[in-house]
């Protein structure tokens, strides 16, 4: 499977964005569907993932009731919608899936995902 994220940008702080991440080749599976970013200088973090089967979600505590993350099966697709973004949030975000599902408690862990989209850029301004 191939992923494509997409929806980054520039935007103020306090502002939104909803980025999207496509599969193609073929539908997602069972396993989950996470979003990880990575700011310049930093280690990758943890964002927010669903589980595709139950649509079970989990969230990490930097944007724990901002971003929301849902899917849309008839397109494929995976949603973040982060509000009251803030200059911390700039950075690049990836969505990653793999084939197979996953406990919620391993849903932040980014090598349990096989398949990751190239990322987009996510910045935000004062």
């Amino acid at each position: 499977v191939q992923l494509q994220a997409s929806g980054g940008g520039l935007v103020e702080a306090g502002g939104s964005l909803r980025l999207s991440c496509v599969a193609s080749g073929r539908t997602f599976s069972s396993g989950p569907v996470g979003w990880f970013r990575q700011a310049p200088g930093k280690e990758r973090e943890f964002v927010a993932a669903i589980d595709m089967w139950t649509t079970g979600t989990r969230y990490g505590d930097s944007v724990k009731g901002r971003f929301t993350i849902s899917k849309n099966n008839a397109k494929n697709t995976v949603y973040l919608e982060m509000n009251s973004l803030k200059l911390e949030d700039t950075a690049v975000y990836y969505c990653a899936t793999r084939d197979a599902r996953l406990i919620t408690s391993a849903l932040n862990r980014a090598e349990q995902y096989d398949y990751w989209g190239q990322g987009t850029k996510v910045t935000v301004s004062s």
